[in-house]
């Protein structure tokens, strides 16, 4: 991932000085599916095989890839395609594939502080530096996995999933941590890929509150410190929603 060293006028209530800060560098990139051009991303020069596949996967494309090639700024994923690549661009920033998410089975359970563990891994050091890109971390039956970072939320969690995806991961038995907005389209994004639950530093919406619901996805956003909140399927955290006054099902 590269950073470069830009010159600003920094302002403050002391007054104002030139400063030299760590910037994030973006891209774009070229995505093929089976030889046929998909999209371009906007993105991160690193880790483009995991974002290939994960890309194909999250958006529900399929549920698994053969093979990633990367040429240059070209990104060429071999799939065994289950849905047609219809894309619209999201105002949110993103790309989605017209349709339903597909419905998430798990049976997979944590405690809270299994959710405070994972949102405490978030952070990078490239974040530290720049301030300027979106994390993403998959956890695996409570073990680290990996940690993905980019320009775009959307990105980011595509590299975690593409990476759990080419390293024979079960994401059946993943959580997902990462710093972005939980609309429809990134709820969507978690359901494709098949991973029960996710934590988001930050907040949802409406519809994607509803997303989750309709997909059997455990939402979970402002997970920061101690605290968090459960928008669906609470009883994957069944200390938080015994205590809550829920009746398990």
């Amino acid at each position: 991932m590269e950073i470069v060293r830009r010159t600003g006028i920094q302002v403050t209530g002391e007054g104002a000085r030139e400063v030299h800060d760590n910037i994030i560098v973006e891209d774009r990139v070229r995505l093929f599916l089976n030889g046929e051009y998909i999209t371009t991303l906007v993105t991160c020069l690193d880790r483009l095989e995991d974002l290939g596949a994960g890309f194909i996967i999250c958006e529900g494309l399929a549920d698994g890839v053969e093979s990633v090639e990367v040429s240059g700024k070209d990104i060429h994923v071999t799939a065994p395609v289950t849905k047609d690549a219809l894309l619209e661009v999201e105002s949110s920033g993103g790309y989605r594939v017209l349709g339903e998410p597909k419905a998430v089975s798990s049976s997979i359970t944590v405690t809270p502080d299994d959710i405070r563990t994972v949102t405490a891994s978030i952070e990078s050091d490239t974040w530290k530096k720049t301030g300027g890109v979106h994390c993403a971390v998959l956890f695996c039956d409570g073990e680290f996995v990996t940690r993905a970072c980019d320009v775009g939320r959307h990105n980011a969690v595509d590299k975690a999933v593409g990476y759990a995806a080419l390293n024979g991961i079960d994401r059946s038995r993943c959580v997902l941590g990462c710093t972005g907005r939980q609309p429809a389209g990134m709820v969507a994004k978690v359901a494709n890929a098949g991973i029960p639950i996710v934590a988001s530093r930050a907040a949802s919406t409406d519809e994607g509150i509803l997303t989750a619901e309709r997909s059997g996805l455990t939402l979970i956003c402002f997970s920061r410190g101690e605290r968090f909140t459960i928008y669906s399927h609470p009883e994957r955290v069944p200390d938080a929603y015994l205590q809550a006054g829920k009746v398990r099902p």
